[in-house]
């Protein structure tokens, strides 16, 4: 017996750690299906032997305690979760495939000792989230939580364009409570991710953990770029004239206020029926456009639903019947790698082809380095793949008890397997980047569209598409044959008439006189943005300067810290990166070059100075425009982060105030040998 209680005891820790994961990060540590085969062994347990039930349970919990970093609300009507049943689908016949599902309608009819009918919807795999309306009017929205308080996500929920934030219809509810699902549907899900990849920013493992995180944002503004989209499912509450008799009355009145309650919903009379409607959606679930992970039924009519009423974390008159996984098992045959246009480098699983949800699968993501660690993934390695979202296929787990003694371990590339430039990582990031962002051949299309853009070289006409159409015409590889293109290369393209080429390769000629600091910009640096290169072409005068600085020299600049200045380094560091530089100057690419600005002064270079009585050679503007050129800055008053004071005749209160703080003095003799 204590082993069994040993085995609740793991079971219990380890579908904690996943809830929370689950419901608190946003990220799913096993797949749906694992959770729910150990869940389910949990209750089994738990029924079978009693005495070692655990209030701490998560059988006898619902969600996961709240964010601190949101405002707590409760809810009124607990937001309970549902019970859930399977299907064996490997047996013939429905009776015996659908015996759970027969088994809780029997249940439903003895508890009402009558023959109950039922409403089937999709179960979407998404977000829960209630919705409280004060006189018609969107008054607060609210996380699951723990079933019992949740997360305020107002502001956030306002940013979601199918939420009505306003409600017409006469009688006007006094207060009316909606619960639904929030999502992000397949096809804006892949774009989210193509996007993700563009910015160089994290891609989303699945729609589901895209659309929780999207919503529990701190930054409402963030929300509001995140394509997500609500389902409304029931009425908690209603205070109204309008009366219902059945559960489908209330859907029909959600549509007709305005929610999108999708056109899945069905009436079903018994069994029988819902066992249909659980054959038909399973059919098309690979065609709906969205997430979904099973189907749900609930009693029809209301006073029957009262009737049955709830136990500890689930209502009696509802139940999920989940679909089976789409996993397979197949073997890796080789891990490669994929280099994205931002340089980004994921490896890539080549599988033995097996079919997932009714598609055949041959490569599968592994994300990154980390995961492949994280899940001790080998070449060689049998393992169980699944389509993410229904979309992305990736490796849920290996089958170590398979693994041969063949198996071998991965260990990610030294330089990039495109063009061999080097790799770097930043040390907050998972990802891999390449270095070799002007000759890599995979990020040429990004590349040449960043560098002809307006905030950059800005060559009118030469636009993504255009870029696009060049590069698949082998035209250009790298922005260096940008100026190398000829009219009559270009009037042989379609669309291209010889106005439209004489139009770009004049505005490829004029590109070639502009600033510096566009011409850094313009070289696509990695976290080198407008502000950036203007405090870099103002510091160093000349990009043969900027090439030659140091990670030190880079970090004394302002607002140029140790992650900047490393994407700097790496970048000018990598010879091909070099190459393609001096070419664009011998090309004819000039920018005035600023004469009183010294190559780098580390005595001045990122100081604080404040000037404090009369100069004698200086105006006030003339010093400050003086130590502004040499990258230090000038400040009205003294504190403790004060590097020098520059105190000419009549210094008042500044120079008492710095000699207090033991901050330097110095006397404009002493500024000029600085600054010298």
């Amino acid at each position: 017996m204590l082993e069994i209680k040993k085995e609740i005891d793991k079971l219990i820790a380890d579908l904690t750690k996943y809830n929370y994961s689950y419901h608190s990060k946003d990220e799913s540590l096993i797949s749906d299906e694992e959770y729910d085969h150990l869940f389910k062994k949990l209750i089994d347990l738990e029924t079978r032997f009693p005495q070692y039930k655990n209030p701490q349970s998560p059988t006898q919990k619902v969600g996961f305690q709240p964010l601190k970093e949101f405002t707590q609300a409760t809810h009124f009507i607990p937001m309970l979760s549902l019970n859930n049943i399977f299907s064996d689908m490997e047996e013939t016949t429905q009776t015996v495939r659908h015996q759970e599902l027969i088994q809780f309608d029997k249940r439903v009819n003895d508890t009402l000792e009558a023959t109950a009918s039922y409403v089937a919807t999709p179960k979407y795999d998404g977000v829960a989230i209630s919705l409280i309306y004060i006189k018609g009017i969107l008054h607060q929205g609210i996380t699951r939580g723990d079933g019992f308080i949740g997360e305020d996500v107002t502001l956030n929920i306002k940013t979601i364009s199918n939420i009505p934030k306003v409600i017409h219809i006469t009688p006007l509810p006094e207060l009316l409570e909606v619960r639904g699902e929030i999502l992000i549907k397949t096809e804006d899900f892949a774009n989210l991710n193509i996007n993700q990849d563009r910015l160089g920013l994290k891609i989303f493992a699945n729609p589901r953990n895209a659309a929780a995180g999207s919503i529990r944002q701190l930054d409402s503004n963030i929300t509001a770029t995140r394509p997500l989209y609500f389902f409304a499912y029931a009425i908690t509450q209603i205070v109204t004239d309008t009366k219902f008799t059945t559960f489908y009355e209330q859907l029909l009145y959600l549509k007709k206020i305005g929610f999108d309650i999708g056109d899945l919903p069905k009436e079903c009379k018994d069994s029988q029926e819902l066992i249909s409607f659980y054959e038909d959606i399973l059919a098309k679930r690979n065609n709906i456009p969205f997430g979904i992970d099973g189907v749900v039924y609930k009693v029809n009519n209301i006073a029957a639903q009262e009737k049955l009423g709830f136990v500890l974390r689930a209502p009696r008159f509802a139940i999920a019947h989940k679909f089976p996984a789409q996993m397979r098992e197949s073997q890796i045959i080789d891990i490669q790698i994929q280099v994205g246009r931002t340089g980004a480098l994921t490896p890539v699983a080549r599988i033995k082809p097996v079919t997932v949800g009714g598609v055949v699968v041959s490569n599968a993501t592994l994300h990154n380095q980390d995961e492949i660690l994280r899940k001790d993934i080998h070449i060689g390695d049998f393992v169980f793949v699944r389509r993410a979202g229904d979309v992305i296929p990736e490796i849920v787990n290996v089958i170590i008890e398979k693994r041969s003694t063949n198996a071998i371990k991965f260990v990610m590339p030294e330089n990039c397997p495109v063009c061999g430039s080097h790799l770097v990582k930043a040390e907050d990031e998972a990802i891999i980047r390449c270095s070799g962002g002007l000759y890599c051949s995979a990020q040429k299309k990004q590349a040449i569209t960043h560098f002809a853009s307006k905030l950059a070289i800005n060559i009118d006409g030469l636009g993504e598409q255009i870029v696009e159409q060049l590069v698949e015409n082998k035209l250009i590889n790298t922005i260096v044959d940008i100026y190398k293109l000829t009219i009559e290369q270009l009037i042989d393209l379609e669309r291209f008439g010889k106005k439209k080429a004489n139009n770009l390769i004049n505005a490829i000629n004029n590109s070639k006189s502009t600033t510096l600091n566009k011409l850094i910009y313009a070289l696509g640096i990695r976290n080198v943005g407008e502000a950036t290169a203007k405090s870099l072409a103002k510091t160093f005068g000349t990009l043969e300067n900027l090439m030659h600085a140091g990670l030190v020299e880079l970090q004394q600049i302002n607002d140029i810290g140790e992650v900047v200045a490393i994407s700097i380094n790496d970048f000018f560091s990598e010879e091909h990166n070099q190459d393609i530089i001096n070419q664009l100057l011998n090309l004819g690419i000039t920018y005035p070059i600023n004469t009183s600005t010294s190559i780098f002064n580390p005595l001045v270079t990122g100081k604080t100075f404040v000037l404090t009585g009369t100069l004698t050679n200086y105006s006030r503007e003339e010093a400050k425009t003086l130590i502004e050129n040499l990258g230090g800055k000038v400040t009205s008053s003294v504190s403790k982060k004060t590097d020098y004071v520059v105190a000419g005749a009549d210094s008042g209160s500044k120079l008492d105030k710095a000699n207090a703080l033991n901050v330097k003095v110095i006397s404009e003799d002493e500024f000029k040998q600085l600054i010298a």
